[in-house]
């Protein structure tokens, strides 16, 4: 069959990751690379599998209730059948998978860090966890966190080789908007309601904020599992009134165009989408320093960046930005110069296949943009080879 590039994804619902994905293969030459879709859960009714079927570009699924030995024979049956040069495991959990394919055929096989390693490793469990970290040798991060915790890890279980590629962003659907001219200032905060996103903490500075008398309106866009339970917190909290959950939303740029500012409070990130989104729409942002969002909002410049344990400091840059229109106006229009600058789907695309290459892609096409960072393995481990690569041991 006709396929240059395989990705392996877990499923295709509303996540960062799908979406960075979808944004991937829309910006790729589809007609030169010739990609094509698995994906390890598959459901059809998940939001990003239209999008990419209209694109034209083949999607194979695994139902979700095969189980996950039968799901490796039949992805290695699939490579083979495929015979890609590229497989690129676009979750962490399913890195082990994308080696496990490439080791029938030969394929250069990639895998995926889109969060802290750390992180990732515990939330798969440790057999998993070890195998995704080690297999492929090759592995991508979206955010420079992660890849220097991988590479500080005393385990002999992590990859040989990581890159650096950040995601990137549709700038012309996120494009700049003037600052709403509300009464009550508007605040949106972007996400799955997950323990990690520590939607307590932007509870609890909305209560702060309303014991000093600060009006505003808090919107929080996104589901989850903890919907009920923040609801019932928001209501002892006493700021129901302030804070309204919007659930799933497709058109974010309408609710940014709506705030004055974004707010970010999780604990474990990669390259988080809100906060570029929100500075390509032209809006200030205060956000937690987790993951790459140091390096994302320049802190007095384009938001303000937080300590993840300072509630305080998160509740009075809050305030600072509601008191201080023309801040949020400067911060957003610096912002705005930075998405230009930084965050375009080109630059995404031809990264990624830079790193392909750098893990050892014979692709003829030249490239103009120079590799993304890369990490050597930490002093003291072992290099040795195998078909695939070559593996820290």
């Amino acid at each position: 069959m006709n396929c240059r590039i395989l990705y392996l994804v877990g499923r295709l619902h509303t996540g960062g990751l799908e979406r960075q994905l979808c944004y991937l293969l829309r910006t790729l030459d589809r007609e030169l690379y010739k990609p094509a879709v698995a994906v390890w859960s598959h459901q059809e009714e998940d939001f990003h599998v239209p999008p990419i079927r209209a694109l034209g570009i083949p999607i194979y699924s695994f139902s979700a209730d095969t189980s996950r030995i039968a799901k490796l024979r039949r992805f290695r049956r699939l490579a083979s059948e495929l015979n890609p040069e590229v497989i690129h495991s676009y979750n962490f959990y399913t890195n082990f998978a994308a080696y496990w394919g490439a080791e029938a055929t030969g394929a250069v096989a990639l895998g995926s860090i889109r969060n802290d390693f750390i992180y990732e490793r515990q939330t798969v469990g440790p057999w998993l966890g070890s195998l995704s970290a080690r297999w492929p040798g090759d592995q991508i991060c979206n955010s420079e966190l992660a890849a220097k915790n991988a590479r500080a890890s005393k385990s002999p279980f992590v990859p040989k080789r990581l890159y650096v590629v950040r995601n990137g962003l549709d700038l012309d659907r996120f494009r700049n908007f003037p600052l709403p001219a509300h009464r009550v200032i508007r605040i949106l905060a972007v996400g799955y309601l997950l323990p990690q996103k520590r939607w307590d903490r932007l509870l609890k500075a909305a209560s702060e904020l309303k014991r000093k008398g600060i009006d505003c309106l808090i919107r929080i866009a996104g589901d989850g599992p903890l919907h009920q339970t923040l609801l019932r917190q928001a209501r002892d909290l006493g700021v129901n009134d302030r804070v309204e959950f919007l659930g799933h939303a497709d058109d974010i740029p309408a609710l940014l165009a709506d705030s004055s500012f974004l707010v970010h409070t999780a604990d474990n990130e990669g390259c988080p989408n809100a906060v570029m989104e929100a500075m390509a729409c032209g809006r200030a942002v205060v956000a937690t320093d987790a993951g790459d969002v140091p390096f994302l909002v320049e802190d007095g410049k384009t938001g303000f960046v937080v300590r993840r344990d300072d509630l305080g400091a998160l509740a009075a840059r809050i305030q600072q930005l509601i008191a201080d229109p023309g801040l949020c106006q400067s911060m957003g229009k610096a912002g705005r110069a930075k998405a230009e600058k930084e965050f375009g789907l080109d630059r995404f695309a031809e990264k990624t296949l830079v790193a392909y290459r750098a893990a050892g892609w014979s692709d003829s096409r030249p490239s103009h943009i120079s590799a993304p960072s890369t990490f050597e393995p930490a002093p003291g481990h072992r290099v040795g080879e195998n078909r695939s690569g070559v593996i820290v041991k």
